[in-house]
C-alpha cells in the first residue's frame, strides 16, 4: 500500500484543528475527504491516531508521535509548494490570505472572480495563522488577536460587536418587560425556554456573553447545531429563534428587517478587527486591494 502525503497533511489539520470539520475547511476540502485520508492512514500504520470524543478529536499517544515525526518535513514541504506557486506564475501573482469561514464567505467570497491575482484561502486558528505570517506562508491575516512576533504589524480597521440576535418572527416583548423591569434573572430564564441556533466548533460567544451578563455559564443546549454562522443567519431569516454572533455577520439582514437585533448586553462585547501583514512584502498592491474590499464592508 502506497502512503498518499495528502494523508499526513489532512492529519496534521485534523491534529492542530482538533476536529473534523474544522480540518476540511482549512483544507478546502470535504469532510468525508477528511475522514476517508484519516482512515486510510489509520489502516496503514495500524494503529488509532486520534479518539473521537463528542465535538473534539483527541490524539493518541501514537497520534502525538506522528505528528511530532512529520510536523517539520510536512511544513517544509508546504512551503516549498507554496514558493513553487509564486515563482512559477510569473504573470499574476499570487497571494495566501487566513481567515476564519464565516469572514470570508460574508466579505470576501462575492469578489473573489473580480481579482486581477491568483488567490490561495486558508481557514484556521488565529494562531496559527500567525505563526504561517510570520514564516511565509501566509501574506495577510485578517484576526481580532494580536500576536508578539516583531516580524508582524497589525492595523485595525473595524470593530464587531457581539449581540443576541432573533429571527423577525421571534416575539421578545416578554423579554424586553423583563429587563425594563430589572428582572435580570427571570430575562435568563425566559431566553433558555427559547429556540437555540449554534455552530459545531465554537460556542465561545455564547459562553462569553451569558457570563458577562448573567454571571454564569449557560446551562442548556442550543435546539440546533449547524456547520457556521452563516448558516444561522440563513436559519433565522424570516423565522423564529435565537443565537449570539458578531454583528457584521448579518449586517444585510439586520437591514432587511429578516432578523433583528434583540439585546447588546448590560456589558457590550466588541473585538477590534486587524489586518495582519510582515513589515515587508512584495505584495503591497494586492494586499491594498483585499483591504478596501474589507474596509467597504465593515464601514
Amino acid at each position: 500500500m502506497i502512503v498518499n502525503l495528502e494523508w499526513f497533511r489532512t492529519f496534521k489539520a485534523i491534529y492542530e484543528t482538533g476536529s473534523l470539520t474544522a480540518a476540511a475547511q482549512a483544507l478546502y476540502i470535504s469532510q468525508p475527504g477528511v475522514s476517508l485520508h484519516l482512515n486510510s492512514l489509520e489502516a496503514h500504520t495500524g494503529y488509532k491516531l486520534f479518539d473521537r470524543a463528542a465535538r473534539k478529536m483527541v490524539p493518541t499517544e501514537r497520534g502525538k508521535l506522528m505528528y511530532n515525526f512529520i510536523l517539520e518535513p510536512i511544513t517544509k514541504l508546504e512551503a516549498a509548494e507554496q514558493q513553487f506557486n509564486k515563482s512559477s506564475k510569473t504573470d499574476k501573482a499570487t497571494i495566501s490570505i487566513g481567515m476564519c469561514f464565516e469572514t470570508f464567505q460574508f466579505t470576501l467570497e462575492p469578489h473573489m472572480s473580480t481579482l486581477p491575482f491568483n488567490v490561495i484561502i486558508k481557514f484556521g486558528e488565529y494562531v496559527q495563522m500567525q505563526h504561517d505570517l510570520d514564516k511565509g506562508l501566509l501574506d495577510l491575516i485578517i484576526t481580532p488577536q494580536k500576536g508578539i512576533q516583531t516580524n508582524l504589524d497589525y492595523r485595525p480597521f473595524s470593530k464587531e460587536r457581539i449581540v443576541l440576535i432573533g429571527g423577525s418572527r421571534s416575539n421578545t416583548d416578554a423579554f424586553d418587560n423583563l429587563l425594563s423591569a430589572g428582572k435580570v434573572t427571570e430575562a435568563e430564564a425566559w431566553l433558555k425556554q427559547q429556540v437555540w441556533y449554534s455552530t459545531a466548533a465554537d460556542m465561545d460567544h455564547l459562553k462569553k456573553f451569558w457570563h458577562l451578563n448573567f454571571n454564569k455559564h449557560p446551562d442548556f443546549k442550543p435546539n440546533y447545531i449547524v456547520p457556521n454562522i452563516c448558516s444561522i443567519v440563513r436559519c433565522l431569516s424570516d423565522g423564529i429563534g435565537f443565537s449570539i454572533i458578531p454583528d457584521f455577520l448579518c449586517r444585510n439582514e439586520l437591514e432587511q428587517g429578516k432578523v433583528k437585533l434583540v439585546w447588546e448586553g448590560r456589558k457590550v462585547i466588541e473585538n477590534i478587527l486587524y489586518f495582519g501583514t510582515r513589515k515587508k512584502t512584495i505584495y503591497t498592491n494586492e494586499i491594498n486591494q483585499i483591504q478596501r474590499i474589507f474596509e467597504n464592508h465593515t464601514t
